[in-house]
């Protein structure tokens, strides 16, 4: 017996390094694209396997996180490229407002709706097939168990844009049927989320109706907690507006220029910044002097995008060609198109000077070292992080404060820790790089810290 598929098809795409998701739905025969991002070969090539011709690509909103590839994409394909009629852009598009309808084809329309919240002209789209509706994809709006964060157009209209983003939950709610899958852009780690969408990787309109706070909280409650969580976001995200809403162009994925011992030599010593890729383990091990860690193993471009002075000279160190490429799609997405070159190999193809490193250790080592001596600890999580429970003593310095604030550092053998390791390399390979003697904590803060005997404080 063949089995019986239900159009349309919805494909996920997954960019876990920035928390984001964008959707390639089809009939069998075409296609639209929801909130694509700036490497859209992964987009074509889904395509291309499918089978299905591009007709339609549509943003729900100005991005604040990435770089959008919509415009290329459109470009790329001859699709429509669909953004809200009331986006000051730079680039001939088609407007689409409240209530317009797309025939995409006989099996698949979209109903454009108005959400603002996450800015004042973000659209959802509800995805209809024959006699059903499918999906709606929200972007930023009515996230898994959350929703998107108001407060990232400026202070002046977080208020504003809180209550619509309340509202807007609520209308997606109140007229969509409760089977319909909710498809959102952010929420998968992405600092564009208000609140905590947790483990969750797929939901629907009734399930959030049941367990998101905009959907069972009062809208005053609701808006005093949403707007006592919002945390620090990547200082990247000013650029991404107005990339956006100027057309970006197709990312360019070439290959960089290599660069030998002597030119990665002199960029240290100007100031750039050379970047090893590689694992904090592989880096505390050993390293060229004066390079800084970004492993490839987390939110590689978040946490660079946020912490590099924009528009600083970027060259990278990566294992082999392959890691290299994938740092570049990574930063591409995030506006930084420009490398100065980059090396692959391990340090000692890097630089002819005598490598350095720093020690790895848990917390349970940090217990046993405070007995014998005292040693200064910095704890780089947000401050939020650190109010919930800190180590008793511990010197608080944000990760993304870290460059600003580097004489408030503690002195002397230094002792970082984070929630999990990833941070802590970036912060000891910055003090390292300073000739700081660093131990990078490369454990989990909330399992074994305190498990281990350590004091813990609360602020909160």
């Amino acid at each position: 017996m063949s089995k019986t598929i239900t159009l349309p098809i919805i494909i996920t795409i997954d960019t876990p390094s920035l928390g984001d998701r964008s959707y390639l739905a089809h009939d069998g025969r075409v296609a639209v694209v929801i909130d694509p991002q700036r490497d859209i070969d992964r987009v074509l090539s889904l395509a291309g396997a499918a089978g299905v011709r591009i007709t339609h690509v549509l943003e729900t909103h100005i991005h604040n996180d990435y770089v959008t590839g919509g415009l290329a994409l459109a470009e790329a394909t001859g699709a429509a490229y669909l953004v809200n009629a009331e986006d000051d852009v730079s680039f001939d598009r088609t407007p689409v407002r409240d209530g317009d309808v797309i025939v995409v084809s006989p099996e698949m329309r979209l109903r454009v709706m108005a959400t603002p919240g996450h800015t004042f002209t973000h659209l959802s789209y509800v995805l209809e097939g024959v006699g059903q509706v499918v999906g709606v994809f929200t972007g930023g709006s009515l996230l898994f168990g959350a929703t998107g964060r108001p407060d990232l157009l400026g202070q002046n209209h977080t208020h504003d844009l809180v209550h619509h983003q309340f509202a807007s939950a609520h209308r997606l709610a109140d007229l969509l049927p409760e089977s319909t899958q909710v498809l959102p852009t952010h929420g998968f780690g992405s600092f564009c989320s208000a609140g905590s969408t947790g483990e969750t990787t797929a939901s629907t309109i009734g399930t959030e109706k049941k367990r998101n706070p905009a959907l069972t909280q009062g809208e005053e409650r609701w808006v005093a907690d949403t707007l006592a969580g919002l945390d620090a976001y990547p200082a990247y995200y000013a650029h991404m507006a107005p990339a956006n809403a100027s057309g970006p162009a197709a990312a360019d994925l070439c290959p960089s220029q290599s660069a030998d011992k002597d030119t990665l030599a002199a960029r240290i010593r100007a100031g750039e910044w050379v970047v090893d890729l590689r694992t904090r383990t592989a880096y505390a091990a050993g390293h060229v002097t004066g390079t800084l860690n970004f492993g490839l193993d987390g939110q590689f471009a978040t946490y660079l995008g946020w912490l590099i002075p924009w528009g600083t000279p970027l060259t990278l160190l990566g294992a082999s060609p392959e890691q290299v490429a994938q740092a570049q799609r990574e930063l591409v997405r995030i506006g930084i198109d420009r490398l100065e070159g980059a090396a692959t190999g391990t340090p000692p193809d890097w630089t002819d000077t005598e490598l350095d490193s720093f020690v790895r250790a848990e917390f349970a080592d940090l217990a046993q070292v405070r007995h014998h001596r005292s040693v200064a600890v910095l704890d780089v999580r947000r401050v939020s992080e650190y109010d919930d429970g800190h180590i008793d003593g511990a010197v608080n310095i944000a990760l993304h404060e870290l460059l600003g604030r580097l004489d408030e550092a503690p002195t002397g053998e230094v002792w970082v820790h984070c929630a999990g390791g990833y941070r802590a390399s970036i912060a000891a390979s910055i003090l390292a790089s300073r000739g700081v003697p660093v131990v990078a904590v490369d454990d989990s803060f909330a399992e074994h810290a305190a498990a281990c005997g350590l004091p813990i404080a609360s602020t909160s």
